[in-house]
């Protein structure tokens, strides 16, 4: 790989994982913490959304952010042509 593409892929790279893990501090601090208060005027399942964010809604979207991080570096790498074959 050529140092340009190496950049390019470092750069998109980063970029995905900045945007996951701000995604992923917003619904834990945001959702689960400063929100809280706001959130649980709604109900889910019969349980205030702020207080099912703090115990079980973030640790969801922790795991589909793995996937779709997963998602993001298998569909970069067979751009870069870096992939598993």
């Amino acid at each position: 790989m050529s140092k340009k593409n190496l950049k390019e892929y470092w750069k998109r790279n980063l970029k995905y994982l900045l945007i996951l893990l701000f995604i992923w501090f917003f619904v834990s601090f945001g959702c689960g913490i400063l929100l809280a208060d706001y959130l649980n005027n709604i109900k889910l399942g019969g349980f205030p959304l702020g207080f099912w964010f703090a115990q079980q809604g973030a640790i969801y979207v922790f795991v589909i952010l793995i996937f779709v991080y997963v998602r993001l570096m298998n569909k970069l790498d067979a751009e870069f042509d870096v992939d598993e074959k």
